[in-house]
Parts: C-alpha cells; sequence; structure tokens
C-alpha cells in the first residue's frame, strides 16, 4: 500500500512539471489553470476504500498530507486547481445521513487495440496501443472529438464489445487479468432508455427486482440510496414521461435516473458514455458534482466527453485524450495542459481547456479553415493553433511518448499489477421466476396506464363491433345466412388484426427496454418472452369478450353459454398469435413505420389468402351439396322407391 501511495505521489508532482526545458515553458499567464502555492493535495490510493469491504461511515473521513487535513467528503482535490482569475466550481456540500462507503477497485488497461469487423475483413485500428489506469475514488474522463475511439476504448474497458469487433492488449482489474462479474460493476449508454409511465422510484424499484436477490424490504433500501445519490429526491415520484402527451421530467434528471438505476447493485467500477450528452451547462455541472460526490464513496467511475465547461473540467482527476484512435495525453488534468504547452499549444486565458484540446486535434477545423481562409486573412485565425490538425496531432503524441508523464503512467501501472488485489465476485442474481413475474406485473402496470397499448385497441373494437353487428343484423336462419355469418367472422377476424397494428410503437419501446436489461443482464429473452405474455393476456381477454358479446348476438348466433365461450376462446387465440407475431415484427425493425408497413402487408397477404381459402371452401361446399342430392336421386331410382322430394 504504502509503495502505491508513494507511487501515486510521485505522479502527481511528475506530472505537474513540464517534461522539457524551462526555457520552452510559457508564462503563467499564458495558463488557464495553476495550482496555488501551498494548496493540499489528496493521495489516491487503495485506502480509499478500507480494507476492500464496505463500510458505514458516520462523519467524513479524513486523511493527513503534508501537515494538512483534508475532509474528502467536502473537499476535493481538482477543486483547488481552479485559480482566482476562473469561475470557481460549485463546492460539494455534505449531507447529515450516514454516508455508505463502496469498496472501489482499480482498473488498469495495457496496449489496448481494438479493430472493427467490415464486410469482409477487419478494418483499421481503431484504438491504438492504449495505455491507462483508473483508481477508486477518482474521475477518470476518455476525451475526444467524434469518432476519435472513446466509446470504443469504454466498451472494451467494460468488456462489452460487439462480435464484430477484436480486442489485443489486457485489462486487469485490482492486478488481476478477469473478466468483470455480474454487479461489480455498471453500464451506462449514451441513449436513456426510460419507462415514462412510470415514476423515478418505481422504474429504480423494478429495476432493484429484476438484478438483486434477496427480500423486498433489502431492495427498499438500497432504492432510496440510489434515489439519495443521485439527488433525485425532488422528482422520486414524478412520471419520468416523455410520450402520450406526459410532461417528461429534464434531461438531466433522466440522465441521472439512468445512472442511478445501474447503482442499486452499488457497484465497484461505473462506466458512463457521454453522462452530459445533450445538457445544457447548469444540468452538467449538477451531474458532474453528483459523479464527483458518488466517487468519494470510493466508487471508480470511467466515462466518455466530447468536451465541458470550465467548471466541469476542474472536478476531473485524469484525463486520456483520444484522436483517430491514438492516445496523445493520459494523466492528470492539470498536467495535460502543461503538455500542451509543452508542445506548443499553449491554452488561452480566456479559453476553455476542452474547447481548446479539441481544436488542436479535431481535424474538422481544417475544412473551416479552407472555407474561411479570405476572411481570416483579414481577421485573423480562429484560435492560437497556427499550423495544420495532423501536424499538431503528431506533435503532441510524440512529445507526449517522450515526457516523463508516460513514464509515471508506466511506472504506476506497473505498481498496480505487481501486488494482485481482491477478486471482484458477483453478487448474484435474481431467480427466474422472481425476474418473470416483476416483468409481468410491470408490464401490466404500463399497459394499464399507456393509452397507446391497448386502451385505444379497445375503443376501436367496440366501434368496429357496432358496425360490423348492424351490417349483419337480423340474418334469419336460412342455409344462405349461415355463408353470410361465415363472412361476418371473417370480416371480425381480418379487422381486429389490423387494428391490433395501433399498439406496435408501444411493442418497440418495451423491446428497447428489454435490449437495455439484456445487455446489462438483467433479463433474458425468456424471461421477456414470458413476462410480456402473461401480462397481454388480461387484456386481450377483455378486448375478446367485449367484441364478442356485441358481435355474437347482433349477427344472431345460438344463444348458448358454452358456444359462447367458445366463440370467445377462439377470438382470444386468434389475438394472441397476431400479438406474437407483432413481437416478431417489432423485434426485426425497431422502427415504428417499418414495423407498421410489415405488418400491414402480412395482414393483406393472409388476408387473401383467407379471401381464396373462404371462396375455395363455398365452392367445395355447394360441390358436396350438389354430388350428395344427385347421389340421393340415383339411389332412389335404383330401388323404385316413392318419387324422390328434393326440398326434404
Amino acid at each position: 500500500m504504502e509503495e502505491i501511495q508513494a507511487s501515486s505521489d510521485h505522479y502527481r508532482s511528475s506530472s505537474s512539471s513540464a517534461s522539457s526545458p524551462a526555457t520552452s515553458r510559457v508564462p503563467s499567464s499564458s495558463f488557464f489553470y495553476l495550482r496555488k502555492p501551498g494548496s493540499s493535495k489528496q493521495p489516491i490510493s487503495f485506502e480509499d476504500s478500507p480494507e476492500w469491504e464496505d463500510a458505514e461511515t458516520d462523519h467524513p473521513r479524513r486523511e493527513e498530507d503534508a501537515g494538512d487535513s483534508i475532509n474528502v467528503e467536502t473537499m476535493s482535490p481538482s477543486l483547488s486547481k481552479i485559480n482566482s482569475g476562473s469561475v470557481p466550481s460549485p463546492p460539494l456540500q455534505g449531507t447529515s445521513t450516514p454516508v455508505r462507503r463502496i469498496a472501489g477497485a482499480s482498473l488498469v488497461w495495457k496496449d489496448l487495440t481494438v479493430t472493427i469487423k467490415g464486410k469482409m475483413r477487419y478494418s483499421d485500428k481503431v484504438v491504438k496501443s492504449s495505455n491507462g489506469y483508473a483508481l477508486p475514488g477518482t474521475l477518470t474522463v476518455i476525451m475526444g472529438p467524434a469518432k476519435s475511439g472513446k466509446s470504443t476504448l469504454l466498451r472494451a474497458i467494460a468488456g462489452r464489445l460487439p462480435d464484430s469487433a477484436k480486442m489485443y492488449g489486457e485489462v486487469l482489474v485490482n492486478g488481476v487479468k478477469t473478466r468483470l462479474q455480474y454487479g461489480s460493476y455498471g453500464y451506462v449508454e449514451k441513449e436513456d432508455t426510460l419507462i415514462g409511465s412510470l415514476t423515478v422510484r418505481e422504474m429504480l424499484y423494478y429495476s432493484a427486482l429484476l438484478q438483486l436477490p434477496g427480500f423486498f424490504s433489502r431492495k427498499k433500501g438500497v432504492v432510496e440510496d440510489s434515489i439519495l445519490t443521485m439527488s433525485l429526491g425532488d422528482y422520486s415520484d414524478k412520471l419520468i414521461g416523455g410520450h402520450c402527451r406526459m410532461k417528461s421530467l429534464p434531461r438531466g434528471e433522466r440522465r441521472r435516473v439512468s445512472i442511478a438505476r445501474e447503482l442499486v447493485m452499488r457497484p465497484h467500477l461505473l462506466f458512463i458514455d457521454e453522462p452530459l450528452y445533450q445538457l445544457d451547462s447548469v444540468s452538467a455541472l449538477l451531474m458532474m458534482v453528483t459523479l464527483k460526490k458518488l466517487a468519494s464513496t470510493g466508487c471508480t467511475i470511467i466515462f466518455t466527453m466530447y468536451q465541458s465547461s470550465t467548471e466541469v473540467f476542474g472536478l476531473f482527476d485524469r484525463i486520456c485524450l483520444l484522436s483517430n484512435g491514438n492516445t496523445l495525453f493520459f494523466g492528470e488534468t492539470l498536467a495535460c495542459l502543461q503538455h500542451f504547452s509543452n508542445a506548443g499549444f499553449p491554452c488561452p486565458i480566456m479559453q476553455s481547456p476542452s474547447d481548446h484540446f479539441l481544436r488542436a486535434i479535431n481535424t474538422d477545423f481544417d475544412r473551416i479553415i479552407a472555407m474561411c481562409k479570405n476572411w481570416q486573412d483579414d481577421h485573423g485565425d480562429f484560435s492560437s493553433v497556427n499550423m495544420d490538425t495532423a501536424v499538431a496531432i503528431r506533435t503532441l503524441e510524440s512529445t507526449y511518448k517522450t515526457s516523463s508523464d508516460a513514464v509515471a503512467v508506466e511506472s504506476m501501472i506497473v505498481k498496480l499489477t505487481e501486488k494482485e488485489g481482491p477478486l471482484l465476485k458477483s453478487k448474484g442474481k435474481a431467480s427466474g421466476i422472481t425476474r418473470v413475474a416483476v416483468l409481468t406485473w410491470r408490464s401490466l402496470l404500463v399497459m394499464s396506464r399507456e393509452w397507446g397499448y391497448f386502451w385505444i385497441r379497445l375503443l376501436l373494437c367496440i366501434l368496429l363491433m357496432l358496425s360490423v353487428g348492424t351490417i349483419f343484423y337480423n340474418l334469419g336462419h336460412s342455409l344462405s345466412s349461415v355463408m353470410v355469418r361465415v363472412s361476418a367472422v371473417f370480416v371480425l377476424v381480418s379487422f381486429l388484426s389490423l387494428i391490433s397494428i395501433a399498439g406496435m410503437p408501444a411493442h418497440i419501446k418495451e423491446i428497447q427496454i428489454y435490449t437495455h436489461e439484456e445487455s446489462n443482464q438483467h433479463s433474458g429473452a425468456l424471461v421477456f418472452l414470458l413476462g410480456h405474455l402473461l401480462s397481454s393476456i388480461p387484456f386481450l381477454f377483455l378486448i375478446s369478450i367485449s367484441s364478442s358479446l356485441l358481435f355474437y348476438f347482433l349477427v344472431g348466433m345460438r344463444n348458448e353459454f358454452s358456444l359462447f365461450m367458445y366463440f370467445v376462446l377462439n377470438l382470444f387465440m386468434c389475438l394472441l398469435v397476431n400479438e406474437g407475431l407483432m413481437m416478431v415484427v417489432s423485434s426485426i425493425w425497431l422502427e415504428a413505420f417499418k414495423a407498421i408497413v410489415t405488418m400491414v402487408s402480412i395482414q393483406g397477404i393472409l388476408d387473401t389468402k383467407m379471401t381464396s381459402l373462404y371462396h375455395y371452401g363455398n365452392t367445395l361446399c355447394h360441390m358436396l351439396l350438389s354430388t350428395r342430392t344427385l347421389f340421393r336421386v340415383s339411389w332412389r331410382m335404383s330401388t323404385l322407391g316413392p318419387p324422390l322430394q328434393l326440398g326434404k
């Protein structure tokens, strides 16, 4: 432990100084950030999670470093990075409630390379020989322009690469090369996939029931802890919304709900893809302060980001800067600013560091400069980067490879991999029966609240049955009326199947929720199908019996209860089969327009075939009746019996 802590302190001190001669350094006035003289430092070590076990702490923990007492709960090392000329970051306010600490885990990736398979072969390297690490209680950001390999690197570290990708290199957790176990980590996708008809507390509670084993009372406490951790107390009883004219939660709160859903397992590591995606500056700052508070409990947090504001940048502990899959820098945020200065690209005092980084390494700016070259000649350059972006990328990469920052990273990786820590074990899963029961009850609740699922279909079915029933009303009991009633039944089944397509968008939404839960191992295909099937049975039976009550007696079917129930069950089975067909089509397309067009086409083909079968059957019936009559006539005449009365 002492060796790792000493190495971390050495890395902090070495990364704060330049790797090039002092003559190449930029004066302090050109820097956006500077350490305050005598500012306290918080050593980063495995002691952030004592004895690698969960613990309850009723008071904020304090550590001693060079005689300075640091309050970990209220003081962040990144907050001391802001100089007096910049906007200060908001302090992390402590709470009076006990803070439940999380046993963190160290994560190391060495020489990590990822390739993606195209149509014929594996393409060029998306991530190229990346090295880095993350420690408990810290925020590590992977930053870079679009298509630089940020999300690919995050997925590779988390072990969530698609089948079309191939990874080379090593990923070690607590110094051991192993795959992350279920419940030991959480992964939050870029897009929020939430159920709008549930409240925040209900969403988290059902998620806890799907993930955690044990009793319900324990899971309620975990849900309340997640709500408190992500500062969702004011929104806990509000609907998430977002559709059916329901007012949606603000995007920042929806993003925090997505993160809180992964926190119910109390993971050691948390991976977040673009936590500030589509957030305004206030929501982004609140999100990062919340994540900083979460990291202070011992959780290891790694996330990607395109760019950030000045205040948000001050909350990062380490930054991994990527461009076209190449690692241009890995280390502390202050050291990254010094690295750019040493390479000849100092950050202007009035510019955000992340904007400056992206301006230097984003090749898209070359096209802008080419388009506005004449305008620049009269008004000056867009930024302080006065050379081609490709040249800047090569300069930054070569400077980093020969710098003391790269040496310090390699030294820390060696220290972290020399001594093996405890293995992260699976925390157990809820049983299959429990998951089926939870999904069934949740789907019942969602279907009862969303009018687009079954209620609008029920209303349309009632109106359709009234129309069809009045058209075929009072048919009588002649032989020809039988065929007319068969036609009425055919119209009934055909139109009910078409009306069922109104629930296609709701099916697609349900499958998207399942896809997210299945990727995080919260659910499975069989569990989802059983849960959805069981939850849809009451609504399909309600549609069947309400439609049959109107149609059966208006058309003039036989007034017997057994025959009526037989008709209801036949109609119910037709709707159930159609529901399964809709699930198959929805899972193939996952787009409402394509799925609806496909279902309409299938229904049209089936109706055409059924019409043909009906005509064939009608013709066959007439042929059988004619053959039977002729046979009887021939038999009577051959036996010289009395004249045959054809009417009987």
